[in-house]
């Protein structure tokens, strides 16, 4: 009988001090922060099967592991995940492409800026548009809440009946498919992807300087959430590491221009 309950002693003893040795990885509280997207923004966030893949994904995951953070991500939609995270009730935080404007500025916080876009006209290749004037008087599709929303409904007129809003561009793309508009306006790495999706469907895409600048995606937050203060460490290091090229050319093909992202002030 002593020699099993020395051992047993000795197996305790080694336990403990796994126990004692072992990383925590939830900063001491055990939370796990919930995130909603919207998955039907390929190549950013979609789903493959019953699992959200993209970009936003791969990096959300790179950015909670630097961090020492557990998360859930849920796809919820674009509104619901507008208002679910302002609320701050049900998601401590909204990962889908959200760009940083004036606007949302009013009722949310933003970590530091990720990635770099500008949106893009898509139509038909012979439809000879070039530039944001030359579908103003044309009809055209948007997702609804989105900068390219605001920027059309700045050009068109938000009243505007050509202007058609859609819950996602997926929707959006369909009308421009069964000839219900003459254009779509988009992210580029959407329209990009939609593109070389469907080399078949005679559409070409224009970018316009002039009037879609430049704009900066960055993780959405309630207002005034503490969680900013533990991912914006997070997403530099994850910048500067080598760890978010190596997303950027997964998804998009090419190398991103980091020095942009990390120098941005939106």
């Amino acid at each position: 009988m002593k020699r099993w309950g020395l051992l047993g002693l000795a197996v305790l003893l080694v336990l403990i001090m796994a126990a004692c040795g072992k990383k925590d990885n939830t900063n001491g509280s055990g939370k796990v922060y919930k995130f909603a997207t919207d998955a039907a923004y390929s190549p950013m966030e979609m789903m493959d099967k019953d699992k959200i893949v993209g970009f936003d994904a791969d990096f959300l995951d790179a950015v909670m592991k630097e961090a020492g953070l557990q998360y859930k991500l849920d796809n919820t939609g674009w509104d619901p995940m507008l208002l679910s995270v302002k609320s701050g009730k049900e998601y401590d935080g909204g990962i889908s492409s959200v760009s940083f404007t004036e606007d949302r500025k009013k009722d949310y916080s933003y970590s530091s800026p990720y990635f770099e876009s500008t949106n893009m006209i898509m139509s038909k290749k012979d439809s000879g548009f070039k530039t944001a004037i030359d579908i103003k008087d044309k009809k055209v599709a948007v997702q609804n809440g989105t900068t390219a929303d605001q920027i059309m409904s700045k050009l068109m007129g938000k009243d505007n009946g050509n202007l058609r809003r859609f819950d996602s561009n997926t929707l959006a793309f369909m009308e421009l498919d069964k000839g219900g508009v003459d254009a779509v306006v988009a992210d580029i790495a959407i329209v990009r992807e939609y593109l070389k999706q469907n080399p078949d469907k005679n559409y070409a895409g224009s970018l316009d300087p002039e009037n879609f600048a430049s704009e900066f995606y960055g993780i959405l937050l309630p207002k005034g959430s503490d969680l900013k203060a533990k991912l914006d460490p997070a997403i530099k290091k994850v910048l500067e590491n080598g760890k978010y090229a190596e997303i950027y050319k997964k998804w998009m093909g090419e190398e991103p221009n980091v020095q942009n992202v990390l120098n941005a002030k939106p």
